[in-house]
C-alpha cells in the first residue's frame, strides 16, 4: 500500500491508558505501535489517534450496551479521566488529531470521517487494541465506506490470541490487506 493512487493515514486506535494497562505486563507489545507511528511520521503519512471516552455521568451509554454499561458502573473513561489519555509510548504530536469516539468503531460517534474526507484520505492503515473490538468494527465500517484498508497484524492486540489469529488470517483478508509493521515499512521505501 503506497501513496501513488491515494492518500494514506495511520489510525492508532484505543492506545489509551485505560486500555493499554491490560497489557502492561508485556512491555514489548507496544513496540510495533511505536515503530508504525515513527515510520508514518518519517514518510509524511498522517497519524490519527482514536480513543474512547464518555461525558461525566455517561449519558452516551445505554444500559443495553454490555461493554460500555459495565464501564459506566465501575467508572473511568470519562473525558476528564486520565484513562482516556493516549499512552505515553505513542504520544501524539501537536498537529496530529485525537479523535474521541463513543462506540467501538473509530467512526461511530466521532468526527473521523470528516477529517479523512477533508484531508482526501482514502487509504487507512489500522492498528489498535483490541483486534476483536475497535479493529474489527473499524475494518467493517471502513470497507462499507469504500476505504482501502491495511491492518498491521503485529500492531494489534487482543486478550484472546486465537481470536486475533482467526481475524488476521481468515476474516480481515476478505476486506483488507494484512501485513506486519516491518512488511508495511518495506513498502514505504
Amino acid at each position: 500500500m503506497d501513496n501513488q493512487n491515494g492518500k494514506t493515514a495511520l489510525l492508532v486506535m484505543d492506545l489509551q491508558n485505560g486500555i493499554v494497562s491490560r497489557f502492561a505486563e508485556n512491555t514489548e507489545a507496544l513496540q510495533p505501535f511505536q515503530r508504525a507511528v515513527e515510520a508514518a511520521r518519517q514518510n509524511g503519512i498522517p497519524v490519527i489517534f482514536v480513543r474512547v471516552g464518555f461525558s461525566e455521568g455517561y449519558p452516551e451509554v445505554s444500559p443495553y450496551n454490555k461493554i460500555f454499561s459495565a464501564i459506566s458502573k465501575t467508572g473511568g473513561m470519562t473525558l476528564m479521566d486520565s484513562t482516556r489519555h493516549i499512552h505515553e509510548s505513542v504520544q501524539p504530536k501537536p498537529n496530529e488529531p485525537i479523535i474521541t469516539k463513543y462506540r467501538i468503531s473509530a467512526f461511530a460517534g466521532s468526527n473521523l470521517e470528516v477529517i479523512l474526507r477533508a484531508q482526501q484520505i482514502d487509504r487507512l492503515v489500522l492498528s489498535g487494541i483490541s483486534t476483536s473490538g475497535v479493529v474489527l468494527s473499524t475494518v467493517r465500517e471502513a470497507a462499507d465506506k469504500d476505504y482501502s484498508i491495511m491492518v498491521l497484524s503485529d500492531a494489534c492486540l487482543d486478550a484472546d490470541p486465537e481470536v486475533h489469529r482467526v481475524l488476521m488470517e481468515k476474516v480481515f483478508p476478505r476486506q483488507a490487506e494484512v501485513q506486519t509493521v516491518d512488511a508495511w515499512m518495506g513498502t514505504l521505501k
